[in-house]
């Protein structure tokens, strides 16, 4: 399991989570996390930029009208 120090809501400060066994196959790259003192679960996400996203549609081929 993955242990990570992040903050708590319910807890009202930093605390230890953990990432419980996994099913969707992540291992111990789940986004899932779990407090170990209190039980409150959060998901861990990342969210591309949208500057990464202009430039992935700029390199695409622009489209004719025929």
């Amino acid at each position: 399991m993955s242990h990570r120090e992040l903050y708590c809501d319910v807890c009202d400060g930093v605390a230890l989570f953990e990432a419980p066994p996994c099913i969707d196959g992540h291992g111990t790259d789940c986004p899932e996390l779990i407090c170990t003192d209190c039980g409150a679960a959060v998901v861990i996400t990342t969210f591309a930029s949208p500057v990464t996203r202009l430039a992935a549609r700029r390199r695409q081929p622009a489209r004719r009208a025929a």
